[in-house]
């Protein structure tokens, strides 16, 4: 399987319903032995959360009828992006879509499933930005947003519970050579 050989389906906030499961078992395989982490167990607190907002926006990847992967987000609250407190100098852009979530089943990895959904989910976008957040202790998956025209500018611990994560922030569209390495 190759990633020009799925199938990415788009979906919203009326689809939650039919995918939320899919959603939630795609990430508790990627997340592996991790999944017991508390704060991973609250995974599904986090998709209805972000699948609650109308401006829902969500892509799966299937392989067949089989999902091997998700990524989704929403539009940040324009004036309330939490992120810009990491910058001493806001860009010019303002408006912000918020890269929540992306999720590879364990054996569909290094194959561009990742790239492949990352780009179908920002294509398109009317926000001038876009970011996320990695946890600190995972540099392989920060070093592959990197190579996608992302930027640390910030660290954050959103939660008490929560890890570390480094502030990944990149301006929109992103070009077809920035989405190019898979983890």
């Amino acid at each position: 399987m190759s990633a020009a050989e799925l199938e990415i389906c788009r979906f919203g906030h009326d689809d939650l319903p039919q995918i939320r499961q899919t959603i939630i078992d795609l990430h508790a395989a990627a997340a592996g032995p991790d999944r017991d982490d508390d704060f991973k167990k609250r995974f599904p607190w986090f998709v209805d959360h972000w699948g609650g907002n109308a401006e829902f926006s969500c892509v799966i990847a299937y392989d067949g009828d089989d999902a091997v992967g998700f990524a989704y987000g929403a539009p940040a609250v324009e004036g309330r992006e939490w992120w810009r407190e990491s910058l001493d100098l806001p860009p010019e852009k303002s408006r912000t879509f918020s890269f929540s979530e992306l999720a590879v089943h364990p054996e569909k990895r290094k194959q561009g499933v990742a790239d492949a959904l990352s780009r179908a989910l920002l294509e398109g976008r009317p926000e001038g930005l876009a970011v996320l957040l990695v946890d600190v202790k995972h540099p392989r998956v920060q070093a592959l947003y990197e190579g996608w025209g992302f930027r640390k500018v910030g660290e954050r611990q959103p939660f008490p519970d929560s890890p570390v994560y480094a502030v990944m922030l990149a301006e929109l569209p992103l070009t077809e050579s920035d989405i190019s390495v898979e983890s």
